[in-house]
């Protein structure tokens, strides 16, 4: 009796350190595998971002030659809109800012001059185009800063306020307003804001004027995507507060506030996400006329006036320097998305 019970216990024990030897075995695969995916992850995103510079890149080069060529394309020159000049003059000055030249051999010293950092000068000003940017970009960046980040906080909260009190009338009054901010276009709102508050109210020339006016035109940059943003949060929160986690977190009886601002909240705010870039190619857009209208001297109203004036340096050079940012937060925009979602599949 006593060999058949030490063959039962030897055999028990041969069980178990197998169990344990498949389970060790099972858990070292699964650990092999996880690393695996994540060194291939991070060489997958290591070949997306690198395919995504070199299109940035490729994408900044077409725009700098179809500007280039249009611009000299439509009729007329940045000299000719002045008080009439005899020809010698004329062609002094072309060949001093080296207009008399080839189109193909000036769009080559210009891009040679863009990457050694050389913006050339203004054609109307004879100012380095590198001071002008240096000194209205800011004003703009500060405009278009205030602009996105009012957009992005009352848009997401007025979405999810939407959501949470969907068919109440919360939600049908925030819907109203959605409607109406997105049938009208950025420089409508401006004006309509300039009527009320400058000639009705009277309110805003008493605290600010000329570039420190800012309340006005950050809500007229920020309210068309606020509008978008409000709609896109309410139908991803929608979403969200629909899947099985959420029914399930509910079932073991997570607090409400988790559930909405932890759980359905953060998914809810992926799409939102990948609006950012074009929002602030909106907003850089928009800003061009918004600048223009508060009289405002930032980037935008310099590139409407450089275009008035057919100053083509300074064209050319906030047309990249702008096309640059749109480029950069798009791509950048892409891979957070990415970062954040590892669901979404690299192309």
């Amino acid at each position: 009796m006593c060999n058949d019970n030490d063959v039962i216990r030897t055999f028990l024990r041969i069980r178990q350190n197998t169990l344990t030897w498949c389970s060790d075995n099972a858990l070292k695969n699964q650990n092999n595998a996880l690393s695996i995916q994540i060194q291939e992850g991070e060489k997958n995103m290591g070949k997306y971002i690198v395919k995504r510079v070199i299109l940035a890149i490729f994408t900044i080069f077409i725009i700098s030659l179809i500007t280039f060529f249009a611009m000299n394309a439509i009729p007329g020159g940045p000299f000719n809109s002045e008080k009439a000049k005899s020809p010698a003059v004329m062609k002094e000055l072309e060949a001093r800012y080296g207009l008399d030249q080839p189109l193909i051999v000036q769009y080559k010293n210009y891009m040679a001059g863009v990457l050694h950092g050389d913006f050339g000068v203004s054609l109307k000003t004879d100012r380095p185009i590198s001071d002008i940017i240096g000194e209205s970009f800011p004003i703009s960046a500060k405009l278009g800063l205030l602009a996105a980040l009012t957009a992005i906080v009352f848009g997401v909260v007025l979405g999810s306020i939407a959501a949470l009190m969907r068919n109440r009338w919360p939600d049908r009054v925030i819907v109203f307003f959605v409607t109406l901010i997105t049938s009208m276009p950025s420089f409508v709102i401006a004006t309509l804001l300039l009527y009320f508050f400058c000639i009705k109210l009277g309110v805003v020339q008493a605290f600010s004027s000329g570039s420190n006016m800012i309340l006005l035109p950050v809500l007229s940059l920020s309210l068309s995507p606020m509008a978008y943003i409000t709609r896109l949060t309410k139908t991803s929160m929608l979403d969200a507060l629909g899947q099985d986690y959420i029914r399930t977190a509910k079932a073991k009886g997570v607090h409400q506030y988790k559930i909405i601002f932890v759980h359905a909240l953060r998914n809810a705010l992926i799409p939102v996400i990948t609006y950012v870039g074009p929002m602030i190619g909106g907003i850089l857009t928009g800003s061009m006329v918004i600048e223009s209208i508060f009289n405002i001297g930032g980037l935008g109203s310099k590139f409407v006036s450089c275009i008035t004036n057919r100053d083509y340096t300074m064209i050319m050079a906030t047309t990249l320097f702008l096309a640059v940012i749109m480029v950069g937060a798009n791509l950048i925009t892409d891979i957070v998305y990415k970062v954040i979602d590892p669901r979404i599949k690299l192309d």
